[in-house]
């Protein structure tokens, strides 16, 4: 074992760059031995490092202390010294021939195997996160990560943008999810909040004079989780003055054309544009996944007067009654129809009705329950053809868009269309600014509180019957099926956001103590401004076709918001509690 590391013995190059044009080149690596094959007088190492994996072959009949490496073991840690040769007959491809080695360290039976072919399951990985980290496929998907921050830093700086840092201990203002929350232990008794994103200070600081803002900002939200959230997530936060949507739109296009081409080599085209009920009524979703068809078709204006009791009463409750084709896919079984009514079931619908199209007529399901014109009106509102499957819904619009969009994907998955090779964006604009929440009897914002509305529904804020009809200068980007970034014009006028605050139900006094200073700093020459933020991690991603977003984080928490590795969140010593003025009670 060296204990001097290497001395003098430098490494000459990296094992992924070694080509053709070295051969006969005497070179220094260091790495991981990541796959060992004895061959008795021949040992065949697959030495690996950041760079990648060359293979380095001992020979015995030239290599003079040849029990060193028979002692080799994967995940030894080597510096070798050899000529770079050709590999066989392979043409480009290159191997080292060694003529020295040194062991640098040397490593027990892993808990977890570097080598892709035999997985450990994903909790095991996380504790050794470490370990996990070395396989070359997620090394690929952070080194990838870097290059996507390092070209969206290279791309603003060369449009102007001053990169700016804002806190991270803030004040807690209401913005949707729960706040991360920090004691102060020199203000006993108060708390900062980690952000869930910069929203009010880079408002603060277009008020500053400063133009154009990003950052490659953390964001904290205490909710419940999934594939594609953490507890905290980075997002490049930007904002603008003086700009229309229409700039915003523009530049963040260009932006992930530049990206795409630069890392990926994908050429990009022009971003389609659908208003939120468009995508809602489309795919009964406000991030659709546009790599395919099957748009939802609306069955209630057709069916208004049916006597099939399932759909007739959730008309009667004034709801709609909505179906996805399935093309082709008459032939399903029973079993694989049960499949998707699991889907709807899980995503909150009290079941999931069926047809298929044979001879113009429809058959099976709830077929027997529909009359003869009612079957050719859905026939032909549907588009369905001989051969297809009907998928229909049945409840409160938000149920039967939640359902069908959740059956449309699964189809779409089950049925080979969405092509991983396809980055389908589009913007969704006008969006709601309030909706109504039932169980608390209040209006709440739909995205966030400092949205412009649109001009011309100003007049809605006078009555309250017309709130709902309010629609923000609010946009979404996403791409197959996910949301990428979400985006607003903000209200840069005192009295627009106070008509906001007090729709929302805000008393002077809350809003002193929660937004006092931003109101205030409106009322000094605020310019008109917006922005947006793409969630980083969602677009590594989509480039890296990463099935979970715990797959692009280097050192991720998991469903429960827990660090596996460090075992955090994690218990503290009751003198630092006391020292913040905090006492723990269990929850009830």
């Amino acid at each position: 074992m060296n204990l001097d590391f290497l001395g003098d013995n430098k490494r000459s190059h990296y094992c992924g760059n070694l080509d053709a044009s070295l051969v006969g080149r005497q070179v220094s690596l260091c790495g991981w031995v990541h796959r060992r094959r004895d061959l008795g007088k021949l040992i065949f190492v697959q030495l690996r490092d950041v760079s990648g994996i060359v293979q380095v072959v001992f020979d015995s009949g030239a290599f003079d202390d040849f029990a060193k490496v028979e002692a080799l073991r994967a995940e030894y840690v080597l510096w070798v010294k050899g000529v770079v040769q050709k590999k066989g007959d392979s043409g480009q491809e290159v191997e080292v021939l060694a003529s020295d080695i040194l062991l640098l360290n040397n490593a027990p039976e892993l808990p977890v195997q570097v080598n892709e072919g035999t997985m450990a399951d994903e909790d095991i990985r996380l504790k050794y996160r470490y370990l996990d980290l070395r396989r070359p496929a997620l090394q690929n998907i952070i080194k990838t990560r870097s290059k996507i921050i390092s070209g969206i830093r290279r791309f603003l700086d060369g449009e102007g943008f001053f990169e700016i840092e804002t806190p991270i201990l803030m004040k807690s203002t209401p913005e949707g999810a729960r706040d991360y929350l920090v004691p102060s232990r020199l203000q006993n008794g108060k708390f900062f909040a980690l952000p869930q994103s910069p929203q009010i200070y880079k408002q603060l600081l277009m008020i500053s004079g400063f133009d154009k803002y990003y950052q490659i900002a953390k964001c904290f939200r205490d909710e419940d989780l999934r594939a594609d959230r953490q507890p905290e997530f980075t997002q490049l936060d930007m904002e603008m003055s003086f700009v229309t949507q229409e700039d915003i739109f523009a530049i963040n296009q260009r932006l992930f054309q530049y990206l795409f081409k630069e890392i990926l080599g994908v050429d990009l085209s022009e971003f389609p544009r659908l208003t939120y009920n468009q995508a809602m009524e489309d795919y009964g979703s406000d991030k659709p996944d546009l790599r395919f068809g099957m748009k939802l078709k609306n069955l209630s204006e057709v069916l208004q007067d049916t006597e099939f009791k399932v759909f007739a009463s959730a008309l009667a409750d004034g709801g709609s009654v909505r179906c996805v084709v399935a093309p082709g896919c008459g032939s399903f079984s029973r079993k694989q129809i049960d499949e998707f009514v699991a889907v709807a079931k899980h995503l909150g619908g009290k079941g999931l009705a069926h047809t298929k199209v044979e001879g113009g007529k429809l058959e099976g399901g709830v077929a027997k329950f529909l009359s003869d014109a009612e079957q050719k009106a859905i026939i032909k509102t549907s588009g369905a053809k001989d051969g297809d499957l009907i998928f229909y819904a049945s409840d409160s619009n938000s149920v039967v868009y939640k359902v069908l969009d959740g059956v449309r994907r699964a189809l779409g998955k089950q049925l080979g269309l969405c092509d991983d090779e396809q980055f389908a964006f589009a913007w969704i604009t006008d969006f709601p600014l309030f909706e109504y929440d039932q169980e608390n009897g209040r209006w709440v914002a739909c995205h966030h509180m400092f949205t412009n509305p649109k001009e011309e529904h100003l007049k809605y804020f006078e009555n309250e019957a017309d709130y709902g009809k309010i629609q923000g200068m609010l946009y979404d980007l996403v791409c197959n099926g996910m949301e990428i970034s979400s985006g607003s014009i903000r209200c840069h006028r005192a009295d627009i956001q106070k008509k906001i605050f007090d729709l929302l139900g805000f008393e002077q006094e809350e809003l002193d103590e929660k937004f006092g200073f931003f109101l205030e700093a409106l009322k000094y020459g605020t310019p008109p401004h917006g922005g947006i933020a793409p969630g980083i991690d969602r677009l590594v991603m989509i480039m890296t076709k990463a099935a979970s977003i715990r797959d692009v984080i280097a050192f991720p928490k998991t469903l429960k918001a827990v660090d596996l590795m460090s075992q955090s969140p994690s218990q503290v010593d009751i003198s630092q509690l006391e020292e913040l003025g905090i006492e723990i009670k269990k929850n009830k």
